[in-house]
């Protein structure tokens, strides 16, 4: 059985730790002053990966959180990988040079397949495809547009140009406590035959269990978010129920 990694999720906007529901920026709540309060009590729970998010970066197009990130990086015990404004390859390098251990690249991958592919040859592991979904379609730019894209042909063909590792969210379960999409994430997994971390939509302990039972399929991990925020259960909590 492969390892099933817990990623809790911390979303940067305005420097303050923020939740958007299904990706809507009209739609938010603000949960911490700072990001780094946040990481380090996650980490004090035992978290082994934290997952950011620059939602700013994510909208403007380049990096606007970065330091947030570094402080977490540089002052506490544990892996990141951050998404949100990385499209150059001095954002990706700015980041894994600084001790970020994967960089998101999601976007991108519609809007500049061949940026990607470079980024994939050039740092293996450390990158990792972010693909959302919008009703088996990819969107991009922070969720605000939908391409004509099928998520599962772009990870195929993203994992036969190097990928290893996928993050696939569902954007009609983000943030709405729903239950995650175990079949689309179980279908991505299979398509492109490695490693898939959920996002999107977990809510209780019980979707982490069924989420580990395909382990063996390449479900890899979770990121959990609002459930976290809203003390649906701890991540101290989590981790017992995945490492039973």
């Amino acid at each position: 059985m492969m390892a099933f990694t817990i990623y809790p999720a911390i979303d940067m906007r305005g420097g303050k730790c923020v939740r958007l529901l299904q990706g809507d920026y009209n739609k938010e709540t603000v949960y911490a002053d700072s990001p780094f309060e946040v990481a380090k009590s996650f980490a004090d729970e035992g978290a082994t990966w934290i997952h950011m998010v620059d939602l700013d970066g994510a909208k403007a197009g380049q990096r606007v959180n970065h330091e947030h990130v570094l402080q977490v990086v540089q002052n506490l015990n544990v892996n990141v990988q951050i998404g949100g404004g990385i499209r150059t390859e001095n954002d990706v390098a700015f980041y894994l040079n600084n001790g970020v251990s994967r960089v998101i690249l999601g976007s991108a991958a519609i809007s500049n397949p061949e940026f990607v592919k470079k980024m994939l040859q050039t740092y293996g592991e450390k990158i990792a495809i972010g693909i959302d979904a919008k009703d088996g379609y990819v969107a991009t730019e922070g969720w605000l547009n939908t391409s004509n894209v099928e998520a599962t042909e772009l990870g195929k063909t993203l994992a036969e140009a190097g990928a290893e590792v996928f993050i696939f969210t569902d954007i009609a379960t983000d943030g709405m406590l729903s239950g995650p999409n175990i079949k689309a994430v179980v279908e991505m997994a299979e398509a492109t035959g490695k490693q898939v971390i959920a996002s999107g939509g977990v809510s209780k302990l019980d979707d982490l269990v069924q989420l580990k039972k395909y382990s063996a399929s390449g479900v890899a991990g979770a990121i959990v978010g609002k459930a976290l925020y809203t003390k649906q259960f701890t991540v101290r909590e989590a981790l017992s129920e995945v490492n039973k």
